[in-house]
């Protein structure tokens, strides 16, 4: 039996902000563009939070959420940075690593560097060094696989972890809202409640099959996992052929703004995989699920490869904007996949950093 944990970091843009900027600290920290300027919010603090603020949210309306909130940049290279001190950490312990994004990853401690025999005293190991190096505090997750050890990292959130054990999914499941199922949004979460589904205890009694006609193959992802079935291994980044970050958004969005600011995300994601395994990529696939779960992609080749977040970026939004009914259709699932690497010691060339216009 394996033994997952899943490293979160708590409000990760806003926090090396935070950071960064003794003045702001415990105060509403917005990151993303100013309300005066068109554009959205990248990450909101937990300060900022408690007034409603978050991610995808017009710059507008955060103000009018939060008035003393202050507003700052993004500055992805800060963002990196701190994510690759925080890797250095995790492979102080494992090399089974399974980055997420710059600020989440899933670890496999099943057999670690230190022959700790307890994953949740070596997540409790791996925050503490987190916090005394980069001075950002982690949240965790710890369990038998993938799907419970990332459910587990939001229960004690921020600063904190939880176990959930073998003998005690069972239990943990049945009185899990369908809302805290990996995959579960809006959308399918309103389907859920239509055919009177609420918890796991209400999915328990329905085949695969019944499942299956309710949501489609998903139905069958999720039988699974209400009776704690993940049999997906950490997968680290010398095995991946490519690295793809998605958003499913709480509610369905039309507005090219907000979907830029996503995707902005996603592609800084997207690059901290890359400088972290020191790779570059050829070939950025977009992924655009629509609101009525019709499904795209559409990619481009690079004429050279690149680990620079503009270059990924620029590259989405333009197909995002060209080749796809961003701004007239509304969409549930927004993602990026880097694809066709090479190693950067090889030495092939790779397209120059650029600077990026945050105006959105």
């Amino acid at each position: 039996m394996r033994k997952i944990i899943h490293i979160d970091m708590d409000a990760f843009y806003a926090s090396v902000e935070q950071r960064d900027n003794p003045s702001y600290k415990g105060k509403p920290v917005i990151v993303g563009n100013s309300p005066e300027e068109r554009g959205v919010v990248c990450a909101a603090s937990y300060e900022a939070r408690k007034f409603g603020v978050h991610s995808a949210m017009p710059s507008a309306t955060a103000k009018r959420l939060c008035p003393q909130g202050i507003f700052v940049r993004p500055r992805f290279p800060a963002y990196e940075e701190a994510s690759g001190g925080i890797h250095a950490v995790f492979r102080e312990y494992t090399e089974a690593i399974e980055p997420l994004s710059l600020d989440e990853a899933f670890l496999d401690v099943t057999e670690n560097k230190k022959n700790i025999p307890f994953a949740s005293k070596i997540a409790s190991e791996i925050r503490a060094l987190i916090y005394e190096r980069i001075k950002l505090t982690a949240s965790a997750g710890v369990s038998y696989n993938k799907f419970l050890a990332k459910t587990a990292s939001d229960i004690n959130k921020p600063n904190g972890q939880f176990v959930i054990r073998p003998e005690e999914a069972a239990e943990f499941l049945k009185k899990l809202p369908v809302a805290g199922f990996y995959g579960v949004g809006k959308a399918t979460e309103k389907i859920l409640h239509a055919n009177n589904i609420r918890t796991g205890a209400d999915i328990l009694p329905l085949s695969k099959a019944e499942l299956e006609r309710i949501l489609g193959r998903f139905g069958g992802t999720l039988y699974e996992m209400s009776r704690g079935i993940d049999d997906r291994p950490v997968v680290t980044h010398w095995e991946r052929k490519q690295f793809g970050r998605e958003i499913t958004f709480p509610s369905d969005i039309e507005s090219l703004d907000e979907l830029t600011s996503a995707l902005m995300s996603i592609a800084s994601d997207i690059t901290g995989y890359l400088k972290e395994s020191s790779k570059q990529a050829k070939t950025i696939t977009l992924k655009v699920k629509y609101a009525d779960f019709t499904q795209i992609t559409r990619a481009a080749s690079l004429k050279q490869r690149t680990d620079e977040f503009t270059a990924i970026f620029k590259t989405a939004k333009t197909l995002l904007e060209e080749k796809t009914k961003a701004g007239r259709v509304k969409i549930r699932l927004l993602g990026i996949a880097a694809s066709n690497f090479n190693d950067t010691e090889k030495g092939e060339t790779k397209t120059p950093p650029q600077q990026l216009n945050l105006e959105l």
